[in-house]
């Protein structure tokens, strides 16, 4: 067990790529983004060095790594208990403290973690060797509070030491300037997206779901630092819930504007996005296109559906009676998209820990379809590829049992040399094709063009 946390004020600063740019080379390193001066996110987290690492393969199996730690055997293949664990490590926190991270788990799990637990199995193939999940145990970090604009290290006192001699070297400089090798190649033509469309509308209409969340999957080589790449995107489309990591020949950068499942003092909060439109060419046109979306019935009816979905969801975690709504199809604007967000809140059941809300909940309703179980079979079905990172979430679990996670839309994934990324829509029975077939195109456009 680590020693005890402290926590030292630190220069504040307004976005924290510099920071991280002097620690990203270090083993396990982690950025938690909130896209600020631009976006709307208040916290930037941190980190490297985990005391930690577990992974969840491909096949199934955990890996877990660490030079000071020692997994039970007894938990072998159970990966709640393995986290759960992996959390006991750490000292007690300062429960007093209102900084969302104090040490704990970091990193990613992903929609086809999300797909084997809930045993649907897949028939199509996986097109990177990521694994279904990897989170590092980190025993410090440096938060940024963009809305207080102040600072802080927390770390034991050598910890501290560390950090702040690894805070005085230059940024990594990139070893080869990033570039695209080929350009972005669309797995489905407009025709092959088209026929799945069908496929789903006959689904809806025979009874066996009432919206499924549709993507397609573009992919390019590459060469180069995979950091710089992230700061293109970056600039383009800041976003509240970005995150970037990497290792070996691998990374995940992701530009999402949707919360999962936020969890703070037992208060638990989801923010559903559903309903979207491309950002105008002129002030007039930005207007009428956020003025349609927010009177458009389809888009509403298709947040709702979601919202009752996520009400399901965590009312199985939730304290009875707890579940409210207090938003419902709100407008927010992002640099390339208008979209319609709603909120669902609830009071954590006091028998339940933020792992076991993560596991009911996920992967988030709003990118899978309703009802969950059935729309994921029928996106499996339809999808030429698995989903990998896509869809599922970054974020962190506190030692306190704070937790925050997002939906991991608007997401690369870097794979030996090349980069993949998905665009999606939720399909509904009065959907038409060539619309969402344009909105699948407007979500991840700035990105792709960002890059190119």
């Amino acid at each position: 067990m680590t020693s005890a946390l402290t926590i030292k004020a630190m220069p504040y600063f307004s976005t924290p790529l510099e920071t991280f740019a002097r620690l990203r080379k270090r083993h396990g390193a982690v950025l938690l983004d909130s896209g600020r001066p631009s976006a709307n996110g208040r916290y930037d987290i941190i980190s490297s060095d985990p005391l930690a690492t577990l992974e969840v393969m491909p096949n199934g199996q955990t890996h877990f790594t660490s030079a000071q730690l020692e997994l039970p055997a007894a938990l072998a293949g159970d990966m709640t208990a393995q986290q759960q664990w992996m959390l006991e490590q750490l000292p007690n926190a300062d429960n007093t403290s209102d900084l969302p991270f104090l040490g704990g788990l970091i990193g990613y799990w992903s929609y086809d973690l999300g797909r084997n637990h809930l045993a649907i199995p897949s028939r199509q193939p996986s097109v990177t060797n990521l694994p279904l999940a990897r989170l590092g145990l980190y025993d410090w970090c440096i938060t940024f509070d963009h809305e207080m604009q102040t600072a802080w290290l927390i770390a034991s006192t050598s910890r501290q030491q560390q950090v702040l001699k690894w805070l005085t070297r230059s940024p990594a400089s990139f070893e080869k300037d990033f570039q695209l090798s080929s350009p972005f190649q669309a797995e489905l033509s407009q025709a092959d997206y088209t026929e799945r469309f069908n496929a789903v509308q006959r689904y809806i209409r025979a009874g066996d779901c009432y919206q499924i969340n549709l993507a397609q999957r573009f992919t390019a080589r590459y060469e180069g630092d995979e950091w710089q790449a992230y700061l293109r995107l970056r600039k383009a489309t800041p976003t509240p819930f970005s995150g970037f990591m990497a290792w070996e020949n691998q990374a995940v950068l992701s530009l999402s504007p949707e919360r999962f499942i936020q969890c703070r003092d037992g208060q638990v909060e989801t923010r559903p996005i559903k309903g979207t439109r491309p950002r105008g060419g002129s002030p007039e046109e930005d207007i009428a296109l956020a003025e349609q979306l927010l009177s458009s019935t389809k888009d509403r009816a298709e947040n709702v559906m979601i919202v009752d979905l996520l009400r399901n969801d965590l009312g199985r975690v939730c304290a009875p009676g707890s579940i409210r709504v207090p938003q419902l199809c709100q407008l927010e604007s992002y640099p390339n998209v208008h979209h319609l967000v709603s909120v669902v809140q609830g009071q954590l059941a006091t028998h339940h820990s933020p792992l076991s809300l993560l596991t009911a909940a996920f992967p988030g309703g709003s990118i899978t379809g309703a009802p969950k179980i059935r729309a994921m079979q029928i996106i499996d079905e339809l999808e030429p590829c698995q989903r990998s990172v896509y869809c599922g979430s970054l974020g962190y679990i506190d030692k306190r049992g704070s937790m925050d996670t997002s939906i991991a839309i608007r997401t690369m994934v870097a794979d030996a040399g090349r980069l993949h990324v998905w665009g999606g829509g939720g399909l509904v029975a009065d959907s038409k094709a060539d619309e969402e077939y344009t909105e699948t195109l407007d979500k991840i456009c700035h990105l792709i063009s960002a890059l190119e």
